[in-house]
């Protein structure tokens, strides 16, 4: 994160070296009028004192007003502009890095603790970065001009004496930020508990209102959401506990600066008009200190959000390159898995045990098994989603670790059973916002995929827009326009993966028809736990508990007295009893 955040500040370095000039000048600006108004007075209080002198002096106290205007409404706008643009460089940075994290390393985070990277911890980060620059120069700018000034405006002495009492405040706010610090701790881990609970409601929100959860989940919350409360009162009162040192510091340096800086006036030592300027350049440090408890506070939300971040980017890659086409040879479809076992980092059991598979370019190959026997883990790995460490994979006689991930994934047609669908056209989910595909291609994929009619019946046929996620669609439209992808894909290898279970017996049968048209020279692997959809595959492996237990054909495995037998009888039995009812 860190390396992110210097990337992003060293693309706008012109534009902060601006800022930061603007802000010193204003500061200049601020702190002249104090010198301007104690001449006019000293003017003043001289009867001999020329009128054109008084006249000259009202006249730069009010250029430098509109200096201190200009000046600071161009740093504010060039603030405001330097955060948004830190802002989206960073967003844009961050949903790259989620791009091309590892899946396995994404699957350890919940959706709505990446939501808050997005839109909450960035937002932090950004704006307390911002901040940091354009306050931490203000503070330096006004302690360094209104030091100078004030001894340029009295004596020494006073100057040291004035300032004794502010740096030992700052001294004190340094001691006590420990206990903002715990302060500052607990309240965003009230927060983010609360955030997630809130995100975990949501989802869960009609399971809880079937079990009638809705009083246990609203106690839950309040219970949060005071523990929040009780949090956030002690960071403001740990808060006020710092401006009140800073306005006790300030009264004590007041009071000196009045007693002695009158004591030096009455001996003639400086004149009312450097007293009046030494009080105006002391009132400008005022500011600069009451920043400094703001500056604390803001830190230690920008370190939580900061870390967070940064687990982010710290996440493991893959090894693309680009976004584009990868310009390696196309790959023949052979498929030889050796001895592969894999298990999740962090996990003791194994998820696949000594897989051993052999396909060759224009095969089918059906995979069946009950949830959690490692179908999609199987999958994973031959699109390398996750790495394969023991065991071998080669597609054409190629260890699959030496083939690069945008080979893989140019090669390989997979249609997934998630059945995801973006907030877009029915033609931008079929091509996957991909321009290279023409519109009659589009078209008769939809038909071999069973889905024509319907769109074509709809309002703006291929150019429908559907709600989020699909919503328009029912489970078996949404399913039939995935699996247009296929239809629509060229690639040598494809793989279903259980994207057949929302389809009805007639409309499955018409498509796994198509489908075995579309893949007679290609490798097809269809990954199921219904006999339909794999019995006219030419092979076909049963896993359970991540072994294969039996392999064969259709035909051969009925004769065994096994587990592939028992997955038939089962479904004929449901079948059977669906008609019935």
């Amino acid at each position: 994160m860190k390396k992110e955040l210097i990337k992003s500040l060293k693309k706008y370095k012109w534009q902060i070296l601006i800022e930061i000039i603007l802000i010193i000048i204003s500061v200049i600006f601020i702190a002249y009028p104090s010198k301007i108004v104690g001449r006019m007075i000293d003017l003043l209080y001289n009867a001999e004192s020329n009128k054109s002198e008084i006249i000259k002096s009202i006249v730069q106290l009010l250029s430098v007003s509109i200096g201190v205007l200009i000046t600071r409404v161009l740093w504010k706008n060039l603030d405001f502009r330097l955060n948004v643009y830190i802002d989206k460089d960073l967003r844009d940075r961050l949903f790259t890095k989620l791009l091309k994290t590892k899946v396995k390393a994404l699957n350890k985070i919940k959706n709505g603790e990446i939501m808050s990277y997005f839109f909450s911890d960035l937002r932090k980060v950004t704006m307390t970065t911002a901040k940091f620059i354009s306050t931490g120069t203000r503070i330096i700018a006004n302690f360094t001009i209104a030091i100078i000034m004030m001894s340029n405006s009295a004596n020494i002495k006073l100057t040291l004496v004035s300032l004794i009492p502010i740096f030992m405040t700052i001294v004190v706010i340094i001691l006590i930020r420990n206990r903002m610090d715990k302060s500052f701790k607990l309240a965003q881990k009230s927060f983010t508990e609360l955030s997630e609970y809130v995100q975990e409601s949501t989802d869960s929100i009609r399971t809880m209102k079937a079990f009638c959860g809705e009083e246990k989940q609203i106690n839950e919350f309040e219970f949060k959401n005071a523990t929040l409360k009780k949090n956030n009162i002690n960071v403001s009162i740990n808060q006020n506990l710092l401006f009140v040192c800073v306005s006790f510091g300030f009264g004590i340096a007041y009071a000196i600066s009045l007693l002695y800086g009158s004591k030096l006036v009455l001996q003639g030592q400086i004149s009312i008009g450097d007293f009046i300027a030494f009080n105006g350049y002391l009132a400008i440090l005022e500011g600069p200190v009451n920043w400094i408890p703001w500056l604390f506070g803001r830190a230690k939300k920008f370190k939580v959000s900061f870390d967070r971040l940064n687990k982010m980017f710290k996440l493991p890659e893959e090894e693309i390159d680009n976004f584009e086409k990868s310009n390696e040879d196309k790959l023949n479809g052979d498929i030889e898995i050796k001895n592969l076992t894999y298990n999740y980092p962090g996990y003791i059991e194994t998820v696949l045990e000594n897989i051993n598979i052999d396909i060759k370019k224009g095969e089918s190959l059906g995979i069946i098994g009950v949830i959690g026997s490692g179908k999609t883990t199987l999958m994973n790995l031959l699109l390398k989603l996750y790495d394969v460490e023991r065991g071998k994979i080669f597609i054409d006689g190629k260890d699959i670790n030496d083939i690069s991930v945008k080979t893989i994934r140019d090669n390989i047609c997979y249609i997934t059973q998630d059945n995801f669908l973006f907030s877009a056209t029915l033609k931008e989910n079929i091509n996957l916002f991909k321009d290279e595909y023409k519109d009659e291609d589009i078209e008769d994929s939809t038909k071999q995929a069973m889905i024509y009619d319907e769109i074509s019946h709809m309002d703006d046929g291929i150019n429908t827009v559907i709600g989020e996620k699909g919503i328009d669609l029912s489970g078996g439209q949404k399913q039939r326009v995935v699996i247009s992808r296929a239809f629509l894909n060229n690639s040598n290898i494809i793989i279903f993966d259980d994207t057949f279970s929302a389809l009805d017996n007639r409309t499955e049968q018409h498509v796994l028809n198509n489908i075995k048209e579309l893949t007679k020279n290609k490798t097809c692997i269809i990954v199921s736990n219904r006999i339909s959809d794999i019995k006219d595959c030419d092979k076909i492996i049963v896993l359970e508990q991540g072994e294969i237990v039996e392999q064969g054909n259709h035909q051969t495995l009925l004769q065994k007295d096994g587990k592939y037998q028992e997955f038939y009888q089962n479904q004929a039995h449901k079948a059977q009893s669906s008609l019935l009812d």
